[in-house]
């Protein structure tokens, strides 16, 4: 079988990211003069944007509103994303050979689009993405399978045969039961159970994306690439 699209997650997928977002928990709780709850941050993680700053006000933030708290960590995590985050190994020679085999590819990811944006205009890579679906621009962010499919559409892919790729439990797991092809790609924030938990259940997995390239040279494509020597 041949893939006939690529689902790419951003944060821990392909920008070396996921570790910043515990720092701008600890700023922003700092910052209203609270101590950090233990966990808060993979709490959160797998929520939408809206849930979380949600979740701020009724647990922690009463005398705010959630717009305020979304605006004001999306300003923070801006300086990160134009700034200073870097791209994961691999990523460049991930996306040539999805584009030397003509598959379309893009990215949805639950964090900010202009964070989003400005980190892979930075990164030299966010024109050779055909769309980015971002977090603050749907409600249900990546809770739901529907942004997936809402990429599969905009690629003409159908679901049996679009791979997405995730670092994140719970996102492989709702691609998973969604009907997509999956692939669990290590990010060093991942909790090892989380990880053991992804290798069993991804179609493919790899310690990075190198070996994401091979795995999809291997199995999802109608022959292997002559060409492709591996990475």
């Amino acid at each position: 079988m041949k893939l006939s699209g690529v689902i790419l997650d951003l944060d821990g997928t392909l920008i070396d990211s996921m570790q910043i977002w515990h720092e701008i928990d600890v700023r922003f709780f700092t910052e209203n003069g609270l101590d950090v709850p233990d966990g808060i941050s993979e709490k959160v993680a797998k929520m939408s944007i809206q849930e979380w700053a949600d979740f701020f006000v009724s647990e922690y933030m009463p005398t705010l509103t959630a717009d305020y708290i979304i605006q004001r960590i999306g300003e923070m995590a801006q300086e990160y994303y134009h700034d200073i985050i870097p791209l994961k190994p691999y990523v460049k020679e991930l996306l040539d050979f999805l584009e030397g085999n003509k598959i379309p590819f893009g990215i949805v990811t639950a964090t900010y689009r202009k964070s989003a944006e400005d980190a892979l205009q930075r990164l030299g890579i966010l024109e050779r993405m055909q769309f980015l679906f971002a977090g603050d621009e749907y409600p249900d962010g990546k809770t739901t399978s529907f942004l997936y499919e809402l990429a599969s559409e905009k690629m003409h892919s159908p679901k049996q045969s679009t791979l997405i790729i995730e670092d994140a439990l719970h996102c492989v797991k709702i691609a998973k039961q969604a009907g997509f092809l999956t692939a669990g790609v290590y990010d060093p924030c991942t909790a090892p159970t989380d990880w053991i938990e992804i290798c069993q259940i991804a179609d493919i997995s790899g310690n990075h994306l190198g070996e994401i390239i091979e795995k999809i040279d291997k199995h999802f494509m109608e022959a292997p690439n002559e060409s492709y020597k591996g990475v």
